[in-house]
């Protein structure tokens, strides 16, 4: 097993991907509340944990390990589901019958509009199939927000005496001032799709990442705490308080900082708690957390299976396995627990499967190699 630092960690963002799954697959809505109040802020603060001052000197090696490990993978899967998507259409998988839960279909591709989101994937991070890729706004959210706050952690840190904690606290403040400018003004990012709300909140998560790696060990954990950030997420998704991805009012600024922080806190310390046992669950979540980004990509797909089940117990019209992203038919039963079951099941049995047959292909060109080696 990993360090128990880093297993600490990777649980943490095993957990928080199980609970986007479970967002998507469409839980009753208390669940689904209590999960987008913090969900997504934990991967960005999960993210500014590993955030290390000596990029401020190495900017580029910070930059390139963001291109690569986010933007290309972006953009790769974004083909592949660009290539797919009539392909989809032609079996039925998409249809223009049935959409999201409010209404919206999908429609086939010409070849203007395909080479138009090409265009938008490699120049915005943006134009992705929003049926089959809808989570795919966290490439492209990380992305920015990392870089954003390189730079303006480098631009504090080159121009200013501030500490570490004072110049990462000074842009956490700076992007919520920033939002409160927008909400009062109506500002927008242009250049960024969804006006980049979802990115400054991105930035301010990620920074409240590297304050807490700094000052985690004066940090209190213990079940009476957790408790009492359960219970707060759980008012929290009572009184519908909004996530990132939030209608752009002033009541967001206040509660979105307390439920992601409270919820990182929580998610934390029961991954500290799983981390210190070397067991079936801790190595589970480990490795579901190692592996997310084949989750991102490939979870709403897997959905299909369940939604061909539910298409054959409810004896539903075959066209509704287009719902985006599971169907809607029926909130009151317990389907959402096989949606998330294959969400993030369906994905990883993929990417076992295909690392054993690799490492089967792998053994048995090996003596081939070895004997072509001796020949020459």
């Amino acid at each position: 097993m990993a360090s128990n630092r880093d297993s600490v960690l990777s649980i943490c963002k095993g957990i928080a991907i199980i609970l986007m799954v479970i967002g998507h697959a469409e839980a009753p809505e208390l669940i689904t509340n209590f999960i987008y109040t913090f969900h997504m802020p934990l991967f960005f603060m999960a993210a500014g944990y590993f955030f290390s001052r000596r990029y401020l000197s190495d900017p580029w090696t910070f930059i390139g390990k963001r291109i690569r490990g986010l933007y290309f993978p972006f953009l790769k899967w974004s083909v592949v589901f660009l290539l797919l998507h009539n392909v989809w259409f032609h079996f039925g998988i998409l249809n223009e019958d049935y959409g999201n839960w409010t209404g919206g279909v999908t429609h086939p591709y010409t070849l203007k509009s395909a080479v138009t989101r090409l265009v938008m994937m490699v120049t915005s991070m943006s134009g992705y199939d929003e049926f089959m890729a809808g989570a795919f706004w966290f490439f492209r959210g990380l992305l920015v927000a990392s870089i954003v706050f390189l730079l303006l952690y480098k631009l504090l840190d080159s121009r200013t005496r501030l500490t570490q904690t004072a110049a990462v606290g000074l842009i956490c403040a700076g992007m919520v001032a920033f939002l409160a400018l927008r909400i009062h003004f109506g500002i927008k990012l242009t250049t960024i799709p969804n006006g980049g709300w979802r990115e400054i909140w991105g930035v301010f998560f990620f920074g409240a990442g590297v304050l807490f790696r700094t000052y985690k060990d004066y940090i209190r954990q213990n079940w009476w705490l957790t408790a009492g950030y359960a219970l707060f997420l759980a008012y929290a998704a009572t009184q519908h308080f909004s996530g990132m991805n939030n209608g752009c009012r002033y009541r967001d600024l206040l509660t979105l900082p307390l439920t992601g922080l409270a919820g990182f806190l929580l998610v934390h310390h029961i991954s500290t708690v799983i981390a210190r046992r070397d067991n079936f669950l801790s190595r589970s979540l480990v490795f579901i957390g190692d592996t997310t980004l084949y989750v991102f990509i490939f979870h709403i797909i897997s959905f299909k299976l369940v939604s061909l089940l539910k298409i054959w117990w409810y004896d539903l019209d075959f066209g509704q396995i287009g719902c985006h992203m599971v169907i809607h038919y029926n909130h009151t039963d317990f389907f959402w627990v096989l949606y998330s079951v294959a969400g993030v099941g369906v994905p990883l049995a993929g990417l076992v499967l295909c690392r054993r047959i690799g490492s089967y292909i792998r053994r048995i060109d090996m003596p081939w190699r070895l004997r072509r080696a001796a020949r020459d």
